[in-house]
């Protein structure tokens, strides 16, 4: 039986037709939101979440400290003091990087050698190194062992005290990373005439790269951040050019928001391209 289009019951239907309707199509939108490993997200929900985070943080940002915005001017100013500062850090976190990475590997191989005398230099070094903090090292290293050797390059010895603290840690994960692969690749290395540096080279560094990426991408975004504790030596890094504008200025939301910032322009673009690297070593095992 057919009801009158006018009738009340008609209408009803009508209703809850339009309403099913607006669930339905508030669900679909709804799916875009979820990235699931069967049904990824596509790209551009996630550019659009993106998008519209940042735009609600930043209005949110920009209401809670309106009344701060006034004084930008003053830190502008000093503006090439932030940038002599935030050049000083590249330079330092550069140079460490590479120190840091030499160090953990070789202590890393140390750890493993037969040679008792090596193996336990490396142990004492790694675990002396990781059981102080950084700042007592820093402290310790320019005011102690360089000022009886006679040593005040500041710089010099920031970056290596720097390099010898993220070394210890850097050794640890790659020691894990060798100690992940099977005992059965290291006998068929031997077994097809490899030498212990081609099976290094060839078999076992391969794998150690995919394995330790993640965390070897963490512990140099923290050295970059751990750069900013030299500034208590007087080296004039980005910390100690943010902690001159606040003392020049009185005005230090706006002499530490740019800090902030800075950092993330460093530690951000190693994140992604070590991302990017770990998805181009990734295989199949």
């Amino acid at each position: 039986m057919e009801c009158n289009p006018g009738s009340p019951f008609a209408l009803i239907e009508k209703r809850r037709l339009a309403s099913g309707g607006k669930i339905l199509l508030f669900g679909c939108a709804m799916e875009f939101l979820f990235d699931r490993a069967e049904k990824p997200a596509p790209l551009w929900a996630k550019f659009v979440t993106v998008c519209a985070l940042l735009a609600v943080y930043s209005a949110l940002c920009l209401w809670v400290f309106s009344t701060s915005m006034m004084k930008w001017e003053k830190v502008w100013d000093y503006r090439v003091v932030f940038l002599n500062g935030w050049l000083t850090t590249v330079k330092i976190s550069a140079a460490a990087l590479v120190m840091s990475a030499i160090f953990g590997v070789a202590a890393a191989l140390a750890r493993r050698s037969p040679f008792l005398p090596l193996k336990y230099t490396a142990v004492f070094y790694v675990e002396t190194v990781r059981g102080l903090p950084l700042m007592f090292l820093v402290l310790f290293g320019f005011y102690g062992v360089a000022n009886i050797l006679g040593w005040d390059d500041r710089m010099a010895v920031g970056v290596l005290v720097l390099s010898l603290f993220s070394g210890a840690y850097i050794a640890e994960v790659i020691r894990a990373g060798i100690e992940s692969v099977g005992r059965s690749q290291w006998d068929s290395a031997r077994a097809i005439g490899l030498t212990p540096a081609q099976t290094y080279r060839l078999v076992i560094f391969p794998q150690v790269l995919k394995q330790t990426l993640p965390p070897l991408a963490g512990q140099f975004s923290s050295l970059i951040k751990d750069s900013s504790l030299l500034y208590i030596v007087g080296i004039s890094e980005l910390t100690f050019a943010a902690q001159q504008v606040n003392s020049a200025t009185y005005s230090t939301f706006e002499a530490y928001l740019p800090l902030g910032v800075c950092y993330l322009l460093l530690t951000l673009p190693l994140s992604l391209w070590t991302k990017s690297l770990e998805a181009r070593v990734r295989y199949e095992t």
